[in-house]
């Protein structure tokens, strides 16, 4: 047809070879990367060095907050910096926290240092708490899913310092799962410390990012705004999946944890077990009742998991350090079909659900799909449209190129 209307054959070849390289190129960046040059925030130090001289810090970090091999409080203090306080979110500020443990004020053991717990007796900082700050420095690396309890943290330490006029600054760092969104919008009469705000199970954002939303959205009390900055990454974008250099809890030691953790943790939620007291929990699931191929026993583990859920007994499961995270890195979304499937393996009953799953999922509609048998297509087809319209609202806030 373009040859009827005038234009030479020649122009036509090089218009398709053009449009076939084009279309390659634009699939090429789509493809996962794993780039070995990023620079996290905290590895910046002159973006943010001379905002700190002179003013009296709180730290919110945790043993992911390291620049290089030296934790980001040691760094401070060998520039000179005052740290005048630090806080520390689950699991503790040196790691010896379990997960879901109360941990209590203390001092540092390495510098003396006042630590302010906020995952104890209080989720969130007084104004006694912060008195004599005058700037809130935030470093924690997340993992990007709504239960990992950092961003709620992020969101109390916001809301502090909003109250209090003190600017925050983020050191960003990038989120391993932040190549995808996925999951249903957690309901209003879900709200809890593992689901703050209305978002996906996977919300795709950095921790910056994420600081960014809390603000723009008015999710602070009285939809008030901290003063907010965010030192970003170098050398990230999402579709970086970033194998992260320090393990961000106890029980995500590597990056198939990393990568499995979103949809394996809705185990949490029932009678089935996902590895918790194993070198490799958040890779495998089992029960002593389960059909599969792969036998683990949950022990004791301290800083880890003490008294694991089925300690003891020997679980039979299914290892997903290969085909379960080619299949979440492919598929890019969450996966229900494990959970389905180990469901039905011991034997349909409502009581292979806890409590603590609806508080998870952030619903009870996809439990009750479960225990009617839809299959994981029809339940994820329910929540697609929400996906859609939370990814337009996180366009505002993204300071790194998109996976879209």
């Amino acid at each position: 047809m373009l040859e009827k209307r005038g234009i030479p054959g020649f122009i036509v070849l090089f218009l398709l070879v053009v449009s076939i390289f084009t279309t390659r190129a634009l699939f090429a960046q789509k493809e996962l990367r794993n780039p070995d040059n990023i620079i996290c925030g905290a590895e910046r130090t002159g973006e943010y060095i001379s905002l700190l001289d002179g003013k009296s810090i709180g730290l919110v970090g945790n043993p992911s907050s390291m620049i290089g091999d030296t934790h980001l409080l040691d760094s401070l203090l060998s520039l000179g910096i005052n740290v005048h306080k630090v806080f520390c979110p689950e699991h503790g500020f040196r790691g010896k926290g379990e997960a879901g443990e109360k941990l209590f004020d203390h001092k540092d053991p390495v510098t003396g240092i006042d630590v302010v717990s906020l995952y104890g007796k209080k989720m969130n900082a007084s104004p006694e708490d912060v008195e004599g700050i005058d700037l809130i420095l935030f470093d924690i690396q997340d993992v990007g899913a709504r239960f990992y309890t950092y961003i709620s943290t992020l969101h109390f330490v916001m809301e502090a310092a909003a109250q209090l006029s003190i600017p925050i600054i983020i050191l960003d760092r990038p989120n391993p799962n932040g190549f995808y969104v996925d999951g249903p919008i957690r309901e209003d009469e879900f709200v809890s410390f593992v689901g703050l705000h209305p978002i996906p199970v996977v919300h795709g954002m950095t921790i910056g990012e994420y600081g960014k939303m809390i603000n723009g959205e008015g999710w602070l009390e009285n939809a008030a705004e901290c003063e907010l900055t965010v030192i970003p990454c170098l050398n990230y974008d999402h579709l970086c999946t970033y194998s992260l250099p320090v393990k961000p809890s106890p029980n995500l030691p590597n990056k198939e944890s990393v990568f499995l953790y979103p949809s394996l943790c809705f185990f949490e939620g029932t009678i089935a077990s996902i590895g918790r007291g194993t070198s490799i929990p958040f890779q495998v699931f089992g029960h002593p009742d389960i059909d599969g191929d792969f036998y683990f026993r949950p022990v004791s583990t301290p800083g880890a998991s003490l008294h694991p859920k089925l300690e003891g007994e020997l679980c039979r499961g299914f290892d997903l350090r290969s085909v379960g995270v080619e299949r979440v890195l492919d598929e890019r979304g969450l996966i229900l079909d494990w959970i389905i499937m180990s469901f039905r393996d011991l034997g349909s009953k409502p009581e292979f659900f806890t409590s603590y799953f609806d508080k998870l999922i952030g619903n009870s509609w996809v439990r009750e799909d479960i225990i009617n048998g839809l299959p994981s297509e029809t339940i994820r087809a329910k929540w697609a449209d929400d996906v859609n319209r939370f990814k337009e609202t996180r366009r505002k806030y993204l300071l790194y190129p998109d996976f879209e």
